[in-house]
């Protein structure tokens, strides 16, 4: 009986001790993926992807389309055309197309390396504003989302959105 008291003591100190130390620390949260869409530097980036790939993306409709041409010129043509000539325009049209699904293979290769270079920049830049808004606010914890619940009082993602804005 006395081993039992002295346990519940021992827990009951713990659960004290952990109280008095929960209400010194301030705790918040944000939510990522909000900032990831709601922040400037996103739209910034999709622009800046999109003028650095329009002009490959513009070469790959015009190949589609020299295909589509060849194509409908070959079928047109076919009745007419020698068994030598209607062959080499098949090939022609064949070996277009690799080269299309090749150029179309790479440039969204490039895109998506270039998105997630693009990514962990910005997330850098959201991590350094976390920690900017948490030390001005005087957090000393900070959750990133994939939280059960949390009151909005605790919620830092606007003054988070606040802080890549003025940046």
């Amino acid at each position: 009986m006395n081993k039992l008291l002295r346990s519940l003591m021992v827990v009951a100190s713990f659960a004290m001790v952990s109280q008095a130390m929960a209400a010194d620390l301030k705790v918040g949260y944000v939510q990522v993926d909000k900032i990831l869409q709601e922040a400037p530097q996103t739209a910034e980036s999709g622009k800046k992807l999109e003028k650095e790939f329009s002009p490959r993306s513009q070469d790959l409709d015009r190949m589609q389309k020299q295909i589509k041409d060849l194509e409908t010129s070959l079928d047109k043509d076919s009745l007419t055309l020698s068994e030598n000539d209607r062959r080499n325009k098949e090939r022609d049209v064949s070996n277009l197309k690799i080269e299309f699904q090749r150029k179309q293979r790479e440039l969204r290769e490039d895109v998506n390396l270039r998105k997630n270079e693009e990514l962990g920049a910005l997330q850098d830049r959201i991590n350094k504003a976390v920690t900017e808004v948490a030390k001005t606010e005087g957090y000393d914890l900070v959750i990133y989302g994939g939280v059960a619940f949390a009151s909005p009082k605790i919620d830092l993602t606007s003054k988070v959105l606040q802080s890549l804005g003025k940046k």
